[in-house]
């Protein structure tokens, strides 16, 4: 059993603002057979996410920032090509967290065998039953305690996360849901194909004024994947007691992470108080108990047909740069992939 030679895209310079490609190199290493224990994988897709920029900064966060001169990571699914693990053969599907490469070599005990439902593909254990799908399904239910009859709005509807916000919300009875996109063709698809009641094209006139509009009785809950002027107008708009699920705050991932330099906060920060509204960011890692039940629960919509999930995805390893830059700039409809390779 001889080893491979791999490619990796790594992180060579701290991006200062919107990362740019002398932030990152694409590299060739050549990698062991795989010792006792482990597997050879080749990647096939590999997901791009919001909070891989946060990880090129070296300030502290819940991961560690990604280093300098080493290949990034995150979720992925490959096949595994080797094996010298019990349980695992050539030509298994897995999920594993070692994307941004072509190949890994890996303990068997950090992959995970895909047994998705029937007619489910490959791709959806990147979306809606991956990481993604167990943000939404956690921050919505479990953080933001989602009642029947509550009007839900969610920022970056469009995106991986909030497009699902919005179908789970809706499939366990919200009164209303609102989302909030980039475009009139992005709010037209969260109305017409993900079944929001309303969809707000943030980039056409301020949130505020559009969220009053179609929300008029108020917002219940809040999913936030973007903070700054979203969570201004979600403030304004919330009924008393409403509850907030914070998850993200794409709109100043950019922006410079010291305090004296980062973006002013909400305006309106008081009215939390009189408002008795309960504001909770969350790591969807803390939620890990839950997670059988979201796969029973999701995977059972999925195999309906009762999820739509859509997909942008760009060709080949070294487009991942560009995936993420495009991400950030909200160029994706829903989940932003990037796939390396057929299986």
């Amino acid at each position: 059993m001889t080893g491979v030679n791999a490619r990796e895209i790594r992180l060579v310079r701290r991006p200062q603002g919107e990362p740019v490609p002398d932030d990152f190199e694409l590299a060739e290493v050549a990698l062991p057979a795989p010792a006792e224990g482990q597997l050879q994988v080749r990647t096939l897709v590999m997901s791009v996410d919001p909070y891989m920029r946060p990880r090129m900064d070296d300030v502290p966060s819940y991961v560690p920032p990604y280093r300098l001169g080493h290949a990034l990571d995150g979720a992925a699914v490959g096949v595994v090509e080797s094996s010298r693990a019990d349980g695992f053969a050539p030509g298994d599907l897995v999920l594993h967290g070692l994307g941004w490469r072509t190949h890994a070599v890996l303990p068997a005990a950090q992959v995970r065998r895909l047994d998705l439902p029937a007619g489910v593909g490959e791709t959806a254990a990147l979306g809606p039953l991956g990481m993604v799908g167990f943000t939404a399904w956690a921050g919505l239910f479990d953080v933001a305690a989602m009642r029947e009859g509550d009007t839900v709005f969610v920022s970056a509807a469009a995106g991986a996360v909030g497009s699902l916000v919005g179908q789970f919300a809706r499939l366990r009875g919200a009164g209303r849901v609102v989302g909030s996109a980039g475009g009139p063709a992005k709010a037209h698809h969260l109305t017409a194909d993900l079944g929001f009641d309303a969809g707000i094209d943030y980039r056409a006139r301020p949130v505020l004024d559009s969220l009053a509009e179609a929300a008029p009785g108020g917002v219940d809950v809040y999913f936030d994947n973007v903070g700054g002027d979203h969570l201004e107008a979600a403030i304004a708009a919330a009924n008393d007691f409403a509850r907030f699920a914070l998850c993200g705050s794409v709109s100043a991932y950019n922006s410079p992470r010291e305090l004296a330099n980062a973006p002013a906060g909400p305006r309106n920060l008081f009215s939390v108080v009189g408002k008795r509204l309960r504001l909770q960011g969350f790591i969807v890692g803390d939620h890990a108990e839950r997670r059988a039940e979201f796969e029973r629960e999701v995977g059972g919509w999925l195999a309906q047909g009762r999820v739509v999930f859509r997909e942008t995805v760009r060709e080949g390893l070294h487009e991942a740069p560009g995936a993420l830059v495009g991400m950030l700039r909200g160029e994706n409809t829903g989940k932003m992939l990037v796939r390396l390779s057929e299986r």
